[in-house]
Parts: C-alpha cells; sequence; structure tokens
C-alpha cells in the first residue's frame, strides 16, 4: 500500500511538471522544500539514559510534509540511523497533524514548522567522555496543492557521554515543542463495525469539555476507516464516540490520536468490544452551552467575592462613600456604576484574552500569569504604596487640564477606578473562581472570554447594585468628619497589601531585589509626601515632586530580575517535600496516603489556607497517626511542568488540592478553602494508616 501511494505521486509529480508552467518546474528543482534541523536535548547524556532528539522542520511556503500515516496519499517519512555500538534508537513520535482535502482525497499533513521526536538509549556500561558521533538520513515526501517532491537528507551531531544535564533553555524549547504531542489517554477504548459504518468508544470524563466541531479521529493503523469520509462526534456519559467510515480492514488493535481544539490531542487505542449506537448518545451542543453558562456563574460569584479581598474593598468602599458624600441624582449615579462597571470587565477580558493568546501559543500559564514577572510585582508594590498613603492623607490626587476634565465628569474617575480594582485583585483567587476559570481554558474562546467577563462583573456587582437601587444608597452613611477618620482606616489593608508584595518581590528577585523595591517605594513615598506639603502651602504646579520621584522610581522596573534558583533550605509544613510526578508515583506505590497541594507566593487564597488550615497542629497530628505524605508543588515562577499537572486536572491555576486514598485510581479534588477538621478526617474517612 505505502509503496504504491509513493509511486503514484512520483509518477504524479512527474506527469505535473511536465506539464507546468517554468515557475513550477523551476520550484520543483529545489530539493530543499523543508528546512530540518537535528537538536539533542542534552549533549551530555548519562550512561544507561535516554536522550531526545528534536527534528525541528519548516515547510517552505505552499509546501507541506506528511504524518506517520498520511491519509489516502503521501509517504510517512522513514529514519535510517548510523549509530554506535549499543546506541538505540527508538522510533518518530510526530506532533498533531493537520487535514487537508484535495478532490476528494484526504491527507494528513504539516502545513507550518513541526518538530518530531526520537529517543536515543545509551549502553549503560558507556564511559564518560565517550564521543557518540550520530548520523541520520531521512527519507520523505513534500508537496504543494500540484506537485510531490521525494527528498532526502542527513544530519549529523555529536554527543559525549556525560551527567545529562539539561540547560534551563533547551529544556524551555523542548517543552514547548512536547506541548504539540498527543497525550496518552490512559484508558481503553472500543470499536465496532456495523456494514459500512465504523464507531470507536473512548473513555473521557463528563468534566472535561470538548467541541465536536474541532474534534477529529486521526487513525495511526492503516486501513482502520475511510480517510475522506465525515467524522462525528457525540457524548455519552464518561463515554466519546466517534462515527465515520469503515476502511478497507479494520481488524485487532486500532491505534489512533484523537485531536480536541487547535492543539490538544490524546493517543488512543481501541480494540473491538461494544459501542452505544448513536440514538442513545447525547448532542454535546446542550451540553457546552450548559456548562458555560454554569461557569459563567461560578465566575460571577467569585468576582462578587473578591470584594472583600483586602487589596479590593478599601477601593470599593471609597467608590460608595463617594456617591453618598456627593448626593449624586439618580442619573449620574447610574452613570458612575456602568463606568465603574466598564472598567473592571474590560481589564478583566483583556487579561484573560491574554492568558488564551499565550496558551495558544504553547505557554503554560493560568489566571494571574503575569505575577510571576518580579517586574510587575515592582510595578504593584509602587502603586498599592501610592493608594495607601493617599488614603492616609499625605496627598491628594489631583491632575491638571483633561484630567480633572474628564473626573469631574464622573464617569472617566469611575471607569478608571474599576480598572484599578481589577488589576490589583488579580493576585487573589477565591472560592468558585478555580472551577469557573479552569473551564474557561477548555472551551472555545468567545465562551471562554463571556467567563472572564462574568468574573468583572461580578467584582463589579457591588458598586452597581449601589448605583442602581436608590434604597441601598439611602442606607449608605451621612457624609460628616467620620468619613476623614473612616478612609484613614482603609490605608491599613492597603499597606498590609503593600507589605506582602515586598514579600513576594524578595522571593522572585530575592533579597537585592526586595531592597530595590522598598528604596522605590520609598522615593515615590517622599515625593508623594512632597507633593502633599504642596497641597496644602496652595502652591502651584504642587504634583511635579511626585511626578519626577515616581517617574525615577519607575525606572526600578528595568533593572529588578529574577533571582537564580536556589534549593530551599527552611522547613516546609508537615515536612512536605517538592512535588514531582515520579515522586507522587513512588509514594503512591508504597500505599502511603499522598496531600499534595499547589501553591504560588502572589496567591491570597493558597497563603489563608496554609496558615489557617494547612499548617496547624491538628492537621499535623493526625497526618503524623496515619503516615500522610505531604507534597508542594510551588508555582510562583510558572514552572511549565507543574503548569501541565495542575492543567490536567482540569483548573486554571493555583490553589489546588489533592488527596491521594491508598489504592484509589485518581484523586479526590479538594475545596478551594480549607478548615482543619477537613485535612485531619481524610485519613480516617478513607482508611488510611501506618
Amino acid at each position: 500500500m505505502r509503496h504504491l501511494r509513493f509511486v503514484l505521486m512520483t509518477v504524479m509529480a512527474a506527469l505535473l511538471s511536465a506539464l507546468a508552467l517554468p515557475a513550477a518546474a523551476q520550484t520543483l528543482g529545489n530539493s530543499d522544500h523543508i528546512a530540518i534541523r537535528l537538536v539533542p536535548e542534552t549533549d551530555s547524556p548519562a550512561p544507561g539514559g535516554t536522550v531526545t532528539l528534536a527534528f525541528v522542520s519548516t515547510p517552505e511556503k505552499g509546501w507541506h510534509g506528511y504524518w506517520q500515516n498520511p491519509g489516502d496519499a503521501g509517504v510517512k517519512t522513514t529514519a535510517d540511523w548510523t549509530l554506535p555500538a549499543g546506541v538505540k534508537a527508538g522510533p518518530l513520535r510526530y506532533p498533531i497533524p493537520q487535514r487537508l482535502m484535495l478532490a476528494g482525497i484526504m491527507n494528513y499533513v504539516f502545513e507550518g514548522p513541526f518538530t518530531q521526536f526520537a529517543d536515543l538509549t545509551i549502553p549503560a556500561d558507556a564511559k564518560a567522555g565517550t564521543r557518540l558521533p550520530i548520523r541520520v538520513k531521512l527519507d520523505y515526501l513534500v508537496c504543494t496543492h500540484e506537485i510531490c517532491v521525494p527528498e532526502t537528507k542527513t544530519l549529523t551531531t555529536a554527543l559525549t557521554v556525560g551527567d545529562g544535564g539539561i540547560s534551563p533553555q533547551i529544556r524551555a524549547q523542548f517543552d514547548q515543542w512536547r506541548q504539540a504531542l498527543p497525550r496518552p489517554l490512559g484508558s481503553a477504548a472500543h470499536y465496532a463495525v456495523a456494514g459500512k459504518s465504523l464507531r470507536i468508544a473512548i473513555p473521557f470524563p463528563q468534566s472535561m469539555k470538548v467541541d465536536p466541531a474541532n474534534a477529529y479521529f486521526f487513525p495511526v493503523t492503516d486501513g482502520a476507516i475511510s480517510y475522506a469520509d465525515p467524522q462525528k462526534l457525540v457524548r455519552d456519559g464518561d463515554t466519546l464516540i466517534v462515527e465515520t467510515g469503515a476502511g478497507s480492514d479494520p481488524k485487532g488493535t486500532i491505534q489512533g490520536v484523537l485531536k480536541l481544539g487547535s492543539d490538544t490531542g490524546f493517543l488512543v487505542s481501541a480494540t473491538p468490544g461494544a459501542v452505544p449506537v448513536p440514538s442513545t448518545a447525547t448532542t454535546q451542543s446542550g451540553w457546552l452551552w450548559s456548562s458555560a453558562l454554569a461557569a459563567f456563574f461560578g465566575a460571577v460569584l467569585g468576582g462578587l467575592i473578591l470584594n472583600i479581598m483586602p487589596c479590593v474593598f478599601p477601593i470599593l468602599s471609597l467608590k460608595a462613600l463617594s456617591l453618598a458624600r456627593s448626593g449624586e441624582t439618580e442619573h449620574a449615579a447610574r452613570a458612575e456604576a456602568l463606568a465603574y462597571t466598564a472598567g473592571v470587565v474590560l481589564v478583566c477580558v483583556a487579561l484573560g484574552g491574554i492568558l488564551l493568546a499565550l496558551r495558544a501559543a504553547g505557554a503554560t500559564a493560568g489566571w494571574a500569569f503575569q505575577l510571576q514577572d518580579p517586574r510587575v510585582i515592582l510595578f504593584l508594590l509602587l502603586l498599592v504604596t501610592g493608594i495607601a498613603l493617599n488614603l492616609a492623607g499625605l496627598f491628594e490626587l489631583s491632575a491638571p487640564g483633561v484630567v480633572n476634565k474628564a473626573a469631574a465628569r464622573g464617569t472617566g474617575g469611575a471607569f478608571a477606578t474599576g480598572a484599578l480594582a481589577a488589576f490589583i485583585a488579580t493576585p487573589c483567587t477565591g472560592p468558585f473562581m478555580g472551577v469557573a476559570l479552569g473551564a474557561a481554558l477548555v472551551l472555545p474562546w468567545p465562551l471562554a472570554l463571556a467567563i472572564f467577563a462574568g468574573l468583572g462583573l461580578g467584582l463589579a456587582l457591588p458598586f452597581l447594585a449601589i448605583g442602581f437601587i436608590p434604597a441601598l444608597r439611602a442606607r449608605l452613611p451621612k457624609p460628616g468628619s467620620w468619613m476623614e477618620t473612616f478612609r484613614h482606616i482603609l490605608s491599613v489593608p492597603m499597606f498590609l497589601t503593600a507589605l506582602a508584595l515586598a514579600w513576594v518581590l524578595g522571593r522572585q528577585a530575592g533579597v537585592n531585589g526586595m531592597t530595590l523595591g522598598l528604596a522605590a517605594a520609598l522615593l515615590a513615598a517622599f515625593g508623594l509626601w512632597w507633593t502633599g506639603r504642596r497641597q496644602s502651602r496652595g502652591k502651584s504646579a504642587a504634583w511635579l515632586p511626585a511626578a519626577l520621584a515616581v517617574l525615577i522610581a519607575l525606572g526600578g522596573i528595568a533593572l529588578v530580575e529574577r533571582a537564580p534558583a536556589q534549593a530551599e533550605t527552611a522547613a516546609m509544613p508537615l515536612d512536605a517535600q517538592p512535588f514531582t510526578e515520579a515522586r507522587l508515583q513512588e509514594l503512591r506505590a508504597s500505599g502511603r496516603p499522598v496531600f499534595a497541594y499547589f501553591t504560588a507566593d502572589w496567591c491570597l487564597t493558597c497563603k489563608v489556607n496554609e496558615k489557617t488550615a494547612i499548617d496547624t497542629s491538628e492537621v499535623a497530628r493526625a497526618f503524623k497517626q496515619n503516615n500522610v505524605a505531604v507534597l508542594v508543588g510551588d508555582w510562583t515562577d510558572g514552572d511549565p511542568t507543574l503548569g501541565r499537572f495542575i492543567e490536567a486536572h482540569n483548573r486554571a491555576g493555583v490553589p489546588l488540592y489533592l488527596w491521594y486514598a491508598p489504592g484509589a485510581d485518581s484523586p479526590r479534588i479538594l475545596p478551594q478553602i480549607l478548615t482543619p477538621a477537613m485535612l485531619a478526617a481524610l485519613p480516617e474517612r478513607h482508611g488510611a494508616g501506618t
């Protein structure tokens, strides 16, 4: 079959080249239509270890290469290795392909850059310093929509037996390339043939959202399906059913890749078995919308709860009291409420859009992704310090010209206040938010952005209600001298927020980075104090010292750098160990119960849970008595390995709390708000013991 395809494609290429225009004939003469680089993950593999080689391929514009099963036409890549004695090469591993239908012929191709992988096994007796020359000859077919050319390329590299170390830059690059590989599904699938129809039942949890319009089953097994026939995907509970035309030889085990969305796929292995008929399966469309609706209301509720966070509550309180102080008319109050809401929602949608774009580009990012950068932390430190000093009465916010005019109209200042509240609320992940934002990352992007808008709507709801319900405004306290005292009190949580940000900056940028941040905050505070003095004396251009000092302080953002990673010397709560999937598997294999939690220094909910629930004597006693192992995943720096693990549990970010009972197939996902009693009861409830 493969040789017949190759002959047919070659004959077609010859015929088309003879009939093509001169320009096409010149193109056919080019023998490098796919540029390929051979990149080893490490140049110094360890004895007995494995080194992954990446074939980084970039097709010329208008040309495409083929997947391991090319479909109705084409030829897969073959690799002929020349290796040192004892070194063995594994098969080529392919990323998820694209479909290309031409004149009723289905092709599985790569029309843009793609990366294939192969693993080399190094002999256990290889001596350190031994040079390992690697040579591989690749034969492959490259085509346009009109012509095809067989190409051959020989690539070489040299490795030296060593310690197996991988540089951070190479690790990050390979992490990005591996994002395009399909993931092992881990559950057996079944298929059934009825006449010319083939149905494949694939286990897939109902909690995982699937868009049928973007789903497709790519068969690795040749002859399993009729490639050009349309495919239909429906859900039956925790099973996805793919229905399509049967191929010429569907028997034995059918291997394939189930593609879900633009860059997510799962390796599927299906054997003959019972499959529900399509009439019993429910369509995905209604379920998709109901899931999105549930996630939207979860985001609204999560955003509403954010208003009690220490960095948001003072802003909301002052904005609400400003209505009472100014005696706004009904129309003006509603206009301010709508402007405030617009500022909140637009910032939440913008952050959500950036997050989705980063993930589409291959980055492993979650909610509050920007807080993994110490430069953003320093900016927030200066911003929150300025707000705290303003609330404390050190200076008054004023601006000349057009800014004052916008604020005088009411809506300009309200919009900016809403945008500010949304931006500084991003370090927080409250109840209901984790599941809602996790759902947003697997839904189609329009529904995902609607969920982020729901988060903003929830955050804006209290002020929106005050603006539109006169009875609520009537219940606000009457203006008086007490408002100045209350304003000063509200500066306290803002100062505490600034202190927390300084601590996070120290964790990310070290002592030098934290010192730089505090110096910048001190300089800004001096300028603001000077401005306050000039304001009290009625001097013109009173804002000039503050503007100059803040401008110089902001220059510190360009100087702060992330500190190099260092081994953690301080003892962790509950004798915890750093999380790795390998360590988790070791502990589970030994029969011990495991409590794994994932945190970040910028996650307020995480830190509250750790202080009030996890790091308590009651929990420590219960875990020690029942031999519970504790693993901690610190996602402060956005570790892509942890990011992938968190995402696999349908979460957009931290906190994530997992309980692995002995012998259980899967973990129990705990609520995002913990109590000591809840954690202490886990071992007894699941029968854990020494």
